[in-house]
């Protein structure tokens, strides 16, 4: 398969109506905004006419109580799991909840899966991390067969259920749309074969159009046409304003190499395998003899390239730009960084990012 990044043509495979597909990551799970101000900036996304924003959850606030939350305070912006690991929960748990979530949002809510990491699933949640490929797949096809209202019969490797329940109440979307965050390449397959999109995290731009290839043939392998699951990466972006100093230009690009540092070396491995495979193998190699002096040296370690290929970061005009360009190598829905600052100030950069996306 040719990829869009060595045909020059990848617009034809993503047309400018991704831009209506924009979302937004909320908070981080682990050090999260004052909830008054996430929830403002959320109905302020809505209005503004942002398509998604997404929550997501480690050893901090509680993932689905969050979500009803956004999703009495809002009126049309999709309503995100970004995500609900899968061992914390039981599939028919998770079926059931976003089930009831989706009823209540009128047809709002996203659904992301993954297996997390050994370390809070073993240390958190005090569940051994075994066999995380074949329990997503079961997992999303126990969380099908309840939302079509069908009977539970599954006969699977890790679950075998054989009683025949239902869903007590008719779901208002049986296909409501399931995520999965992948990384790996035997993951990433799979979610080609199995779900609507795929959810990565600091994936490097110049790799988009292998990814879409890897998950082509995953849908190809299972029967699907191409494209079936949609590239929905996470990207940490900062939008600056138009006179930004020198001064505050350092400041961001210090912001957004911070988490990258922080995943490379601090969440577990695959982080930083996923980077070398992908051609950063020397820049994640520097990042991780940084955390050997400590946080702020891994940050500085973190190349410009490595920090260009993975982050957003620039004018409202310069970000809706590189937008455009990781659309035509692969991007399907851009979810970005919400704002930090007041609920005004995130408000004032939505709105720059909106309308020089309109022009």
């Amino acid at each position: 398969m040719t990829t869009a990044s060595e045909t020059g043509n990848g617009a034809e495979h993503n047309p400018p109506s991704y831009r209506s597909r924009i979302g937004l990551v909320a908070d981080s799970p682990n050090f999260p905004a004052a909830w008054d101000q996430v929830i403002e900036k959320v109905r302020l996304a809505d209005e503004l006419g942002y398509d998604s924003v997404w929550l997501g959850e480690s050893w901090g606030y509680e993932l689905f109580t969050s979500m009803s939350d956004l999703v009495r305070a809002t009126k049309r912006i999709k309503i995100g799991a970004g995500i609900a690991n899968i061992y914390s929960r039981s599939p028919a748990l998770i079926a059931s909840t976003v089930a009831t979530l989706d009823e209540r949002s009128g047809g709002r809510i996203l659904l992301g899966l993954g297996p997390s990491g050994a370390q809070v699933v073993e240390h958190w949640h005090g569940v051994p991390f075994e066999k995380p490929l074949q329990r997503t797949r079961e997992y999303v096809e126990i969380i099908r067969t309840i939302l079509r209202g069908d009977k539970l019969m599954h006969k699977g490797e890790l679950f075998q259920l054989e009683r025949g329940f239902k869903l007590r109440f008719k779901a208002t979307r049986p296909d409501l749309p399931i995520y999965i965050a992948a990384m790996g390449p035997r993951n990433i397959f799979q979610t080609g074969e199995i779900a609507d999109g795929v959810l990565p995290v600091y994936w490097p731009a110049t790799r988009w159009g292998s990814l879409r290839e890897q998950l082509d043939a995953g849908s190809l392998a299972a029967g699907r046409p191409a494209h079936s699951a949609a590239i929905a990466p996470y990207i940490t972006s900062v939008i600056l304003r138009d006179n930004a100093t020198e001064e505050e230009w350092q400041a961001a690009r210090f912001k957004a190499a911070s988490p990258l540092a922080y995943y490379i070396g601090k969440m577990g491995v695959y982080y930083a395998q996923m980077l070398a495979r992908n051609g950063f193998e020397e820049d994640v190699q520097a990042v991780l003899a940084g955390w050997q002096q400590g946080m702020k040296s891994a940050i500085e370690a973190v190349s410009p390239r490595l920090l260009e290929s993975t982050t957003i970061i620039g004018t409202a005009r310069e970000c809706a730009a590189k937008i455009d360009s990781w659309a035509a190598l692969g991007v399907d829905e851009p979810l970005l960084s919400m704002p930090d600052g007041s609920p005004d100030e995130a408000a004032a950069q939505l709105s720059a990012l909106k309308e020089a996306l309109a022009v």
